[in-house]
């Protein structure tokens, strides 16, 4: 499997539409960079302005931490991915605990056919394939679900200096309980409510701060991807994704 992910995501000639419009410059899908201001804006006006580079800070791995899956927390990431569509480059999902919806991801405007699917088969390769994903010059986007396994210091560090030898968005997908042990992302954050971040934390900017995402901040006529808190609501308790 790892042999088979790295011929992959290294590979030249996969790539659809060579030339990519981002940052109002015409960009090779596999340049060495895409983005000269290593952020990328949220799509979300209220958490751009908490966030210390006004935007998802790219080039490092940002953490979501919830009660559920994560997958419904999805919704936070879907301007960002419509954006980083025009690059051409992979939109890469490790271990995702279900499957993404691809009508949903189509009608937002995410070309499909560049979001690639890795199913590892161990703890061990899951942090390969992250690993990897996230020092490829070829994904614009890494979402990793980390699940409930226990992650050293050094574990995660590895993958910090990992996202930061290139410029994509790295986010981790980890059980609430990990907001307990120390991390090295630039970004933490929890979903504690419905619609509600919770800026857990980031690199010299406010900290332990609730940001609001009001309905009005979505694209109209556009579906969206949200999840209940367990806590919250009964029918969350069965990790229920609201599209």
């Amino acid at each position: 499997m790892n042999e088979a992910l790295q011929q992959v995501i290294n590979r030249n000639d996969t790539w659809r539409g060579n030339q990519g419009r981002f940052a109002n410059q015409f960009l090779s899908a596999n340049s060495a960079q895409h983005r000269d201001d290593g952020k990328l804006p949220t799509g979300y006006c209220s958490l751009d302005n908490e966030l210390q580079q006004g935007g998802w800070p790219l080039g490092n791995t940002i953490e979501l931490l919830s009660d559920g899956c994560g997958l419904g927390s999805m919704g936070l990431f879907l301007p960002a991915m419509e954006a980083l569509s025009a690059q051409g480059r992979w939109q890469v999902f490790i271990a995702p605990p279900y499957t993404p919806y691809a009508p949903l991801l189509s009608a937002r405007g995410i070309d499909t056919q560049q979001v690639l699917l890795v199913h590892p088969k161990s703890r061990e390769d899951l942090l390969w394939a992250t690993e990897q994903a996230l020092r490829s010059s070829t994904c614009s986007a890494v979402f990793s679900w980390l699940g409930s396994h226990n992650y050293s210091y050094t574990e995660l560090r590895k993958l910090q200096l990992a996202a930061a030898s290139g410029d994509s968005l790295g986010i981790l997908f980890r059980p609430n309980q990990a907001a307990h042990n120390h991390s090295p992302a630039s970004l933490r954050l929890q979903m504690r409510e419905y619609r509600k971040v919770h800026i857990l934390k980031q690199r010299g900017g406010n900290q332990d701060i609730d940001v609001d995402l009001p309905p009005s901040e979505d694209v109209p006529q556009q579906p969206q991807l949200w999840e209940l808190p367990a806590w919250n609501s009964d029918l969350a308790q069965q990790s229920t994704a609201l599209a």
